[in-house]
This record gives C-alpha cells, structure tokens and sequence, in this order.
C-alpha cells in the first residue's frame, strides 16, 4: 500500500510537473511570435500599403491591443479549444489541423508501428550473437545508417526506388494516402532510418547487461531456461533507457515529419506548417506550434511512467 501511494504521489507531482511545462510552451510560442522581425500588419498590406489598410489589418488581428491583453484573451481560448482563426483565410486554425492532421498520424503511427519491433529486435538479436560477425555488422550498419542526414537518405531512396527502378511512388502529389499506402513505404523508411540506429543500440548494450547482471544467474540457478531470462526478466530492464530514447525520438519525429511531408510532399501538418510559414499566418503557426509542444509534453509524461514501470528504482525526473 505504501508503494502505491509512493508511485500515485510521483506520478502527481509528475503530472504537475506537465501542466506547468504546457503553460510555458504557451508563453514561450507567443513570446516568439511577438519577437519576430517586421509587422505582420504591414505583410498583409502588400508592397504598397495603404496606412488605413493597416489599421483594419492590426484591428483585425489585434495588433492594436497591448500583448498582455492578446495573450490572456488567447491562453483562454486553447483552453476552450479555440486555437485561433487564420488572417489570410478566415478559417479555423483547428479547421487546418482537422485536414493534417489524418496524413500525419497515419505516417507517426506506422513509422512507431514498425520502429519498436524493428528496433527491440535488431538489439536483442546483437545482444544474442555479441562479438560475432552479425553484431559487428549491425554496429556497422546501424552507425552508418545514422549519419547520413534524413533528407539526403529521402533524396537518395526516392531516386533509387521511385525513379530509378520503379518500384515505389517517389512523392505523393495527387494520391491519398490512405487509398494507396504504397505512398508511405518511403517516408516511413526515412522516419525510422536514425531512430533505429539509436535505439537498437541502446537495447543491445541494456541486454548485455542484463543478461550479466546477478539477478539473471540467479534465475538460472533456479533453472529458468536462457529464453525466459532474456524476455522476461533482461528484457524488461534493458527498455528501460530505450524508452526514454523513444520518447526523443518521437520529439523528433515532430520535426521528421515537417521534412519528410516536404519532400515526399504528403498532405499533412507538416505541410500546413510550411505553408502557413511562407504565408506569415501568424495564428496558424502559433496553434501548430502549441499542438506539437504539449504532443512532446505528453509523449515524455508517458515515457516517464513507462519507465518507472519497467524500472521502479530508476531515477526519473519529477
């Protein structure tokens, strides 16, 4: 019972911990945008602006009240789920994440779908064959892997697989992903191809130690076989750190996708995201902006809990 409360007090003080790095996100998204160069007033008039025309474009956005005012009136309305209306097309903001936001789960959801398996396997599979040919390839392999830079590795994949031998759409420009998956075989590879490298590493070095560790030889001096030691009880430890990496890894993915929706040009929030920028849609970029802060607050929450799960005596941050 005294462990429960223990775990149930940290995970409150961790939850609190949350809802205060949201309000930063919050703050720090308008501090930003009230920082950039120039008067959004004046973009939207044109290259030859009417001084009348600025004012109904600073009335119109609100340029005119001061920004303490601008900020509280907005903080209250994300807390209504009103994340704002965009000045160049008078829609929603909610109405562009609404038409993005489905491409883009689609692409996060199958690049994790494939990551974690893909990831815990080559890991443990070196861990198995340590010092041998197969691990020293997957050294190899993955650390190569990871140092060519997302873009090029999409150039490069692209123009082998799309245009070179066909075999694969080499962008997605007038298909819907989700009649033809075919259109993400590409960009998910993309996604994975560093985080894998990463992460099966960090699983490889945590079940070399498990696996070393005197609780593993006792569970076979009690005569568990090697199988049921490496998963049920070295397994468990060693995902410990690689889920705190899976959780960067998704902050990551955040700005993954925005490249990779940009290359490969898929129809989702990170296309939104680079259109609103070129358009200098200042309340569009704030709401994305906020979306993809409290998506990285909330993926670390969970990976915080996961891994006192798996580890209880680890020390996470509170």
């Amino acid at each position: 019972m005294a462990r429960v409360r223990l775990h149930l007090s940290w995970a409150g003080r961790r939850l609190l911990l949350g809802l205060g790095q949201t309000a930063a996100v919050v703050l720090f998204v308008f501090l930003l945008t009230e920082a950039l160069p120039g008067d959004a007033a004046v973009a939207f008039a044109g290259d030859q602006p009417d001084p009348e025309r600025i004012a109904r474009i600073r009335e119109a956005m609100g340029l005119d009240r001061p920004a303490p005012e601008r900020l509280l009136e907005w903080a209250t309305g994300l807390l209504h789920g009103d994340l704002g209306t965009s000045v160049v097309t008078g829609r929603p903001v909610t109405g562009y994440l609404a038409a993005g936001l489905g491409p883009t789960l689609l692409l996060a959801a199958a690049t994790l779908a494939l990551l974690v398996p893909a990831s815990v396997g080559l890991g443990v599979l070196a861990a198995r064959r340590e010092g041998s040919p197969l691990d020293r390839t997957v050294s190899a392999v993955t650390l190569t892997v990871h140092a060519i830079p997302e873009f090029a590795f999409g150039v490069l994949l692209a123009a082998v697989f799309g245009l070179w031998l066909g075999w694969l759409p080499p962008t997605a420009v007038g298909t819907d992903p989700f009649s033809d998956p075919a259109v993400l075989v590409l960009p998910v590879l993309v996604l994975m191809s560093r985080p894998v490298c990463t992460i099966s590493r960090l699983v490889r070095a945590g079940m070399i130690d498990a696996m070393a560790s005197p609780y593993a030889a006792q569970a076979r001096r009690y005569g568990l076989s090697d199988s049921r030691v490496r998963w049920a009880h070295a397994l468990p430890n060693a995902l410990a750190p690689a889920t705190q990496q899976l959780a960067r890894t998704c902050d990551w993915l955040l700005s993954g996708v925005i490249v990779v929706e940009a290359l490969f040009a898929l129809p989702g929030l990170g296309t939104v995201l680079i259109e609103a920028v070129a358009a200098r849609d200042v309340p569009v970029v704030q709401g994305m902006a906020v979306v993809f802060g409290v998506v990285t607050v909330l993926v670390n929450l969970v990976a915080d809990l996961v891994t006192r799960r798996f580890a209880p005596r680890s020390e996470v941050a509170a």
